[in-house]
């Protein structure tokens, strides 16, 4: 009777186990096979919408610029105690003429991110912060022992 009871207990919790890998996508699905189809000085901001759907960002400089992007992430082993691994990281930037034509398109995967360095090194603006604290209690402290100016006139 234990046996069949421990054996009850183990297959419940395999079963509950999924061997399946979690991928949690964000953004637009296949971007890189997407904007193969997208075609310079061919393809109008309407067909660009159509295929791609409504850009992440938008920015108006000389030309108006969209930015589509495409993550996925998974935490699927035991081993790495819930951290994400990053799969795809794909940001496709389009440039569009004044006429809503499509000028420039550009890809950026996951290889041209940039690893940025934070220096240790501090900053000199601390210091005037607390000269200026130190300035402003000062000050303070000479109107409530002089607050008619009296003293200062003589």
């Amino acid at each position: 009777m234990k046996n069949f009871l421990y054996i009850l207990i183990i297959s419940i919790f395999i079963s509950n186990c999924a061997l399946n890998k979690v991928v949690k996508h964000h953004g637009v699905y296949n971007l890189k096979k997407k904007s193969e189809k997208l075609e310079i000085f061919e393809t109008n901001s309407n067909d660009i919408i159509k295929k791609l759907g409504i850009p992440s960002t938008k920015s108006t400089f000389e030309n108006d610029i969209w930015i589509y992007i495409e993550r996925k992430f998974t935490s699927s082993e035991l081993r790495s105690l819930g951290k994400q691994k990053l799969i795809i990281n794909d940001v496709l930037v389009l440039e569009l003429n004044t006429k809503g034509m499509l000028v420039e398109k550009k890809i950026l995967s996951i290889n041209d991110m940039n690893d940025l360095k934070i220096t240790d090194n501090k900053t000199l603006v601390l210091n005037k912060k607390e000269a200026f604290v130190d300035t402003f209690i000062s000050s303070l402290r000479k109107k409530i022992n002089d607050p008619l100016g009296i003293k200062k006139a003589k």
